[in-house]
Parts: C-alpha cells; structure tokens; sequence
C-alpha cells in the first residue's frame, strides 16, 4: 500500500515538474514572437542586403522597410541598384504582391519565396509565429558563445510554415533570437541564420545585423567548401506612425513616377 502511494506521489510530482518546464518554456518561446512584433505601433527601416556567392563577386541591395503588425501589413521599396529601383513587396494580411515599375504589374508572391534572388525569404521581414505556428518537441539549456540559450527543437502544426522544422536558440533573460536552423520534413539543414548583435531602440531590441547562410548551395574553392550567404543589416529605425497609403498598391505606383 506504501508502495503504491509512493509511486502516485512520485507520478505525480514528475508530471507537475514537466508541466511546469513545459509552460516555461512555452512562455520563452511566445515572448521570443514578441520581441519580432510590434502590434502596438508602425515600424521603419533601412536595410543593406549583401549577397556572396563563391567565386562571384557580391551584390548589393538596399531598401527601405515599412510594418504595420496590427494588420499584418508590410511594404519594402528597393532603392539600390538602379536597375531595381523602384521594384518591392507588399504584404497585405497573407497576401504578397512583387512589383515591377517597368511594366507597372503586380504579381502574386509568396512568404516562401525568395528577396531579390537572396538567401532571404520575404517572410524574414515579417514577424516570428513560433508559439502559434510550431509544437516544442523539445527544450534544453544551452551555451551558444557567451549567452544562456534554451534550444528549442520545433515542428510544425500548420501547413502555412515556410520550414516544417525548426530549431532556434532563444536567449532565457529577454526572449531574443541568437541563431536559427531550417530543416526540410525529412530533416535536411537547409538555412542557418545567425543574429550577433541587437541595438536598442527605446525599450525595443532590433538587429544590428542578421547572416543566412545557404547549407544546400556552395562550391568548393580550395578544397574548402563555401557555402552562400546574405548579409542584413539594419539601420534607420523608426517607431513613427506610417501614412495608410504606405500599405498599398497605389504607394508603389507613385513612387515609381518620382
């Protein structure tokens, strides 16, 4: 009878304690998707995008990026080069539209998609939905340089994911992205991305700078593999209050007058 009690007791301490670990680390992770939104107010910023291919020289794309959280809004104008000019997205609740100045048309676009032929997806300029999105398989402490991470391993429980597994290490003091891994179904690492660095803004944490490297394209240069890489950097930022047209269609058709 002792026994018995003692096994319950046992039971149901476990259970407690993994309950407890599984709604900490639950709440890491929704707090992770928070300091990637803001609901609460406009966002704008200039990004540097740096393309490496091996064995090519680099290219260079900079745009100017607006946000509206709220409703899920996003506008991004390339300004650099020339000849692109002019060209950028819109997101509009799920939708994305690309847009050409040279023959004033819009085209359906996608999260999954690919920014300016960069390792970039245009759903990298769009907030984390990690908690929404995602099932914690698991969640363990780990050292990732000098920061206090827990690693968490994901899969996802909706279709509309661009990666159906991820793992992404999420700093335990303040809920930020230190590095990130796609995997495929079958479990092939096919991005990593790395962000070094955060630069306050107010009471916001925004990237310095972001590195995706491409794990499925590369060369060998000197016997050495080298994979592609895109390079972001972020400068600029703005918490002001956007004009609504900013967030249409008609925005574009007038900037590519100018």
């Amino acid at each position: 009878m002792k026994k018995n009690i003692l096994i319950c007791c046992l039971f149901l301490f476990l259970s407690f304690f993994i309950f407890s670990q599984t709604k900490e680390d639950y709440e890491l992770l929704k707090k992770c998707d928070t300091t990637t939104s803001f609901i609460d107010t406009d966002f704008s910023a200039e990004y540097t995008l740096v393309q490496d291919k091996p064995g090519q020289s680099k290219s260079v794309t900079e745009a100017i990026m607006y946000r509206r959280d709220k409703t899920s809004n996003y506008t991004i104008l390339i300004t650099s080069p020339k000849n692109d000019k002019g060209k950028g997205y819109l997101q509009i609740e799920s939708n994305v539209w690309f847009y050409d100045p040279v023959d004033r048309r819009f085209t359906f676009s996608s999260k999954r998609d690919k920014f300016q032929n960069t390792n970039a997806n245009t759903s990298d300029f769009a907030p984390m939905e990690f908690s929404n999105n995602y099932r914690i398989v698991s969640a363990l402490p780990k050292k990732l340089g000098a920061y206090d991470c827990v690693l968490f391993e994901l899969d996802a429980k909706v279709d509309d994911v661009v990666y159906p597994k991820v793992k992404v290490w999420v700093t335990k003091d303040d809920g930020l992205i230190r590095k990130k891994e796609d995997y495929s179904l079958s479990g092939q690492l096919l991005r990593t991305t790395a962000i070094p660095s955060y630069q306050l803004i107010g009471t916001r944490s925004i990237p310095v700078s972001m590195l995706i490297v491409d794990n499925l394209k590369g060369k060998k240069i000197n016997d050495k593999m080298q994979y592609e890489k895109t390079q972001i950097s972020i400068k600029n930022v703005s918490f002001s209050k956007q004009k609504d047209t900013v967030f249409t269609k008609a925005y574009f058709e007038m900037m590519s007058n100018r």
